[in-house]
């Protein structure tokens, strides 16, 4: 459903003069862009590929998010290029920022993990500039995908869809920082001995899959389909996840770093946490970087709440 972004409750709106459908779109500032995520991207993993520095877990998910950053944006090129928006199967008004939302973040992950857990442990010589190489187009693709999200948000008094609102671009955070989580907490054994992390567990799954639900149904034009007001949906979700997350965030410090509940308050009393090893996070600093990832969501969802409100929803 389009949205009108305003500061107030009544707003007059105004339409877009972009270039939509036609192959000058290529040769825009929007087109130009495009064309440099493509080819940072896919230099990023060229190089990689080139020596083959991406063994490990590390290695390959950095390899993953630069192939598919490139094979989405080159999909994306093609569709601008033949004018295919109109049969393209999901929304053009909200995949293309959608997308380049993500593909910030997933970029911003692999320019950050990729040479602090595989780079540095490299020995001298041409793998590991190559892998030097390839963060540094990592980091610049990350750049162009963030600009194109700044350049096409939507602004207020525009008519747009939902996902280039500042609630729709929480949302694309928050199930990213949702799946970082899920990443962290794969070893049942950091909460499976006690209920109220277990019931944190279910905190993350849970407003993960509702904000899913909110993506998919814009993505999918098909916001139509839930048997209350969309609107009403997205308040009562932001609501009802920050109360969530408030409880997370108060039960996993506590039972994870709390002596008096079982917890262990010093890195240095983890044995995994001892030495060093490749592509290995030790169980404390998984529970901190839950707990931190934890704050950043439930501030995400406070401002996704407090945005909500200033949407105004029409048909068009």
């Amino acid at each position: 459903m389009p949205v009108t972004v305003t500061r107030t409750t009544i707003t007059t709106t105004s339409s877009s003069s972009t270039i939509v459908g036609s192959p000058r779109a290529l040769t825009q500032p929007l087109g130009l862009l495009r064309l440099l995520q493509l080819v940072s991207t896919c230099i990023a993993f060229s190089l990689v590929a080139s020596v083959g520095a991406y063994t490990g877990p590390m290695g390959h998910w950095s390899m993953f998010t630069w192939c598919f950053c490139f094979a989405v944006t080159l999909i994306i090129l093609l569709v601008e290029l033949g004018g295919l928006q109109a049969r393209f199967p999901l929304s053009w008004r909200n995949f293309p920022i959608t997308y380049a939302c993500y593909a910030a973040l997933f970029c911003l992950t692999s320019s950050i993990i990729y040479p602090t857990t595989y780079v540095q442990f490299m020995s001298h010589g041409r793998s590991r500039d190559h892998a030097i190489a390839a963060t540094t187009f990592s980091c610049v693709a990350c750049l162009a995908y963030a600009t194109e999200v700044a350049w096409t948000r939507a602004r207020p008094g525009e008519i747009t869809g939902y996902m280039a609102t500042v609630p729709g671009l929480l949302k694309v955070l928050e199930t990213f920082v949702a799946c970082v989580i899920f990443v962290f907490i794969s070893n049942p054994s950091l909460y499976q001995h006690e209920p109220a992390l277990e019931c944190c567990v279910a905190v993350y799954a849970i407003c993960f899959i509702l904000a899913a639900v909110a993506i998919l149904l814009n993505l999918g034009d098909c916001t139509n389909v839930l048997p209350i007001a969309f609107p009403s949906f997205l308040s009562g979700l932001a609501l009802l996840s920050v109360l969530l997350y408030a409880i997370a965030l108060v039960l996993w410090p506590l039972y994870q770093f709390d002596q008096r509940y079982g917890g262990n308050s010093r890195r240095s009393r983890d044995p995994s946490c001892g030495t060093r090893h490749t592509y290995n996070v030790c169980t404390w600093d998984r529970m901190l970087a839950v707990a931190v990832l934890t704050g950043i969501n439930l501030l995400a969802y406070l401002a996704d709440l407090a945005h909500s409100a200033r949407l105004v929803f029409v048909k068009v």
